[in-house]
Parts: C-alpha cells; sequence; structure tokens
C-alpha cells in the first residue's frame, strides 16, 4: 500500500482496499472492478522490428496489444525495405511464433499486393522462419528482430 493510502486510512479500520491506479476505494469489489476509463493507448503499444533476409531488410511498426498472450497485432506499418512501403499490418499474433500480415496500399503494380511473415521464437529476442507474398508462407527465409531505440 502506498503511503498516501495509509495516511488516508481512518483509524480503527482493519483492512483498506486499492485500486490499481493506487488510490483507495471503499470495498473490495470497487479495488477489483474492471476500469471503465482505460484509454485506447493501454490497450496498445508499439515497437520497432526489422526483418533480415541476407540481401533484404524490412524496417516495421508494429502495434500489438501487450495484455493479451500470445500478443494480437492491431496495425502498424512496414515502413522501408519492401517494394511499395510503406504497407499497413493488418494482423497477426507475436509469442512463441510470429505470424504477420500485411497489404500493399494502392491499386496494381509492379509489386505484391499481400506479404505473410511466419517465425519462431529464438534467443536473442528474435524469429526465425519464412516469409511470402500474395498468399505464400514460405518463400524465403529470414531472421526478425525487436529494435532497441
Amino acid at each position: 500500500m502506498t503511503s498516501a493510502a495509509q495516511k488516508k486510512r481512518e483509524p480503527g479500520r482493519e483492512h483498506a482496499f486499492v485500486n490499481a491506479q493506487g488510490s483507495e476505494v471503499k470495498t473490495r469489489d470497487e479495488a477489483f472492478a474492471v476500469q471503465r476509463d482505460v484509454s485506447a493507448e493501454a490497450l496498445q503499444v508499439t515497437s520497432k522490428m526489422r526483418l533480415h533476409n541476407g540481401a533484404v531488410t524490412f524496417d516495421m511498426e508494429v502495434n500489438y496489444n501487450p495484455n493479451t498472450y500470445p500478443h494480437v497485432i492491431t496495425g502498424g506499418r512496414i515502413t522501408s525495405g519492401i517494394c511499395g512501403a510503406p504497407w499497413d499490418i493488418t494482423g497477426g499474433s507475436i509469442g512463441t511464433s510470429l505470424r504477420l500480415d500485411a497489404r500493399r496500399p494502392g491499386g496494381p503494380g509492379n509489386c505484391a499486393s499481400t506479404i505473410t511473415i511466419i517465425g519462431q521464437f529464438q534467443v536473442p529476442l528474435s524469429y526465425r522462419g519464412t516469409y511470402g507474398f500474395n498468399g505464400q508462407t514460405s518463400s524465403f527465409n529470414h531472421t526478425t528482430q525487436f529494435m532497441c531505440d
């Protein structure tokens, strides 16, 4: 319990209840109640990732929900290294395995319209696997790493 919560406690009260934000509340039910005022930012974080395949490198900004496991990918962008960049990341998951789906915005052209990246976790923090275009998932080998700023 925080020192502020200890100071607020009434004399003679045996228990004090504190919610997830650190504020003292009156009942146990209030302490464990689902917070209704959670912002969208609390349900999404962005991590930079980089896919390496010998000759090519894709830089990505991946948005995902850190409160799920495996983490549900909620969006993002492949920002460089791929024909027609930036691409919109449309979904996938991050856990013991990685699956990332993306779509190239815009109309037809000389580039593929979708990419799917799959991989298995390895140490150090990265995923080794394959990726492919337009429905294929095993055309090219890769290692995808989380990047630190």
